[in-house]
């Protein structure tokens, strides 16, 4: 996680940096309907690779925005889920939906 000091001064520039890149708004985009295994993640993310997937959790997982589940069965299994933090996200991508939305129905 990023100190407070290695932040931007702006807020928006704060939010762009932490989740600013396609991948990094869609993988909260599904998490807020529930906790996603990597492999579901993956094939749900058209064109994501591996790497940048794996990444962007780690990155994600580091600032506090998801969690990540292991548990202890074999095979192991791991899901991603968003953190309380996370959860405050829900609002903000609720009104890009609408937006998105409102969007295709007005000019398309």
């Amino acid at each position: 996680m990023l100190k407070k000091e290695e932040l931007p001064d702006c807020p928006v520039a704060t939010t762009v940096q932490l989740i600013g890149n396609k991948w990094k708004l869609l993988i909260p985009r599904n998490l807020r309907m529930r906790p996603w295994r990597f492999n579901e993640l993956q094939k749900s993310l058209e064109g994501i690779s591996q790497k940048v997937l794996t990444e962007s959790l780690r990155s994600m997982e580091a600032d506090g925005i998801i969690v990540r589940t292991v548990y202890a069965e074999v095979p192991p299994r791991v899901e991603y889920s968003l953190s309380e933090l996370g959860e405050t996200m829900r609002p903000i991508l609720d009104a890009m939906e609408q937006w998105g939305n409102n969007y295709k129905s007005t000019f398309h």
